[in-house]
């Protein structure tokens, strides 16, 4: 991308560190762990990483996007949370104890409340493959609904082949950086299900009650969510959640070597990130006013929309240079149309990662008649 605007320097309302405070060392817990990521999600900031855009195999994992596409279909009311679908015979031949299952019989009529549940509770294979061949009319239907929701949201570098995460020779693959852009779409977009759905401790179903293996849940303060996966090929992982103060941190750890280490790293890592960090406010007219260029419009530029950050996360006790930078391919061409993304705000704080959060255009700009591109092109010229 090429840079058109320049860097600015943040300032703070309060810019006193806890400078008597001496935040906690990693842990170790993180040591032998392949892959993690930790984001704050309410500044957008990547508080650690490691290999977070390498590739894996999510396994179950792969469920929270069974989720999203629920809810996108139950927002645009495609289906209805008490809608019922029936197993298709073929489909509990196939799937009836198959890896954690919600123990279906073969002549189940279910609701799509109750096969949801099932999803993102205990994991449920065969209520994955009945809720996308009664949703959408066929599993192949439902993952292209799965891929196309995918790209919607800026997963760039996945893909999914399964409803459920079953192994696929290698089809379905995601990055723990677009594992967060999932668990943040599915909370921004859909507060209200995430809150019905995830963080349950256990479900019961046929009189038979079977807990939810989320390693935080009951352990840590504030987590809610959402989704670990375990296959041979691919290892322990696991998608998380907590807020606290209003904070959310939202984190990844995949490739662990078994459950026990995974768990151990998960609740290691989201306790460190809410312990070795703090919270700087903005001034609320630090990120206004941010335009882009445009090229053959009706007008020359354009402002800039978006997740703007209100405030900044820093190391605990620190007192860092924090500065911004726009990124976009640029002068933008007209015509441009309100709401597209069309650039990348990034949060540069000294000592930690960049951040990057999406940035669009605020209002329509026309594409520019013949004498307005001239005269355009002589204001360009002087200027």
């Amino acid at each position: 991308m090429r840079i058109f605007a320049a860097i600015f320097a943040a300032v703070l309302t309060s810019v006193t560190p806890a400078a008597a405070t001496t935040p906690p060392s990693f842990p170790a817990e993180l040591e032998e762990i392949p892959i993690l990521l930790l984001v704050d999600l309410t500044s957008g900031q990547t508080l650690v990483e490691r290999d977070a855009d390498r590739r894996f195999i999510p396994a179950s994992i792969t469920k929270v996007m069974t989720a999203y596409t629920a809810f996108e279909m139950l927002k645009d009311g495609e289906i209805t949370q008490g809608q019922r679908i029936a197993i298709r015979p073929e489909t509990f031949v196939e799937w009836s104890r198959k890896g954690s299952t919600m123990l279906l019989p073969a002549d189940a009529e279910l609701s799509v409340w109750q096969l949801l549940r099932g999803v993102t509770t205990v994991s449920a294979n065969d209520a994955s493959i009945v809720l996308a061949e009664g949703a959408s009319g066929s599993v192949s239907n439902w993952v292209a609904q799965m891929n196309a929701n995918a790209r919607a949201i800026g997963m760039r570098n996945s893909h999914f082949g399964t409803p459920n995460g079953w192994p696929d020779e290698g089809r379905t693959f995601v990055t723990a950086r677009d594992l967060v852009k999932l668990g943040d779409a599915l909370i921004k977009h859909h507060p209200g299900f995430y809150a019905s759905y995830f963080g349950l401790e256990e479900m019961t179903f046929g009189g038979i009650t079977q807990r939810n293996y989320n390693p935080l849940l009951g352990r840590i303060e504030g987590a809610d969510g959402i989704k670990t996966g375990f296959t041979n090929q691919a290892g322990f992982g696991f998608l998380g959640s907590a807020e606290r103060d209003d904070r959310r941190l939202m984190m990844v750890v995949a490739g662990a070597e078994s459950a026990r280490a995974r768990d151990r790293a998960a609740r290691a890592l989201i306790e460190w990130g809410f312990a070795a960090f703090e919270v700087r406010h903005l001034r609320g007219e630090d990120l206004q006013g941010i335009k882009a260029r445009v090229q053959n419009g009706t007008i020359r530029e354009v402002s800039l929309a978006g997740n703007m950050p209100r405030s900044v996360t820093v190391p605990l006790g620190a007192n860092p240079d924090i500065k911004f930078r726009i990124h976009y391919d640029g002068p933008l061409r007209a015509p441009v149309t309100a709401g597209t993304k069309v650039a990348e705000l990034e949060i540069l704080v000294e000592g930690m990662p960049p951040s990057r959060v999406p940035l669009s255009a605020k209002d329509n700009v026309e594409k520019a008649g013949f004498f307005r591109r001239i005269w355009n092109g002589l204001i360009g010229w002087i200027i």
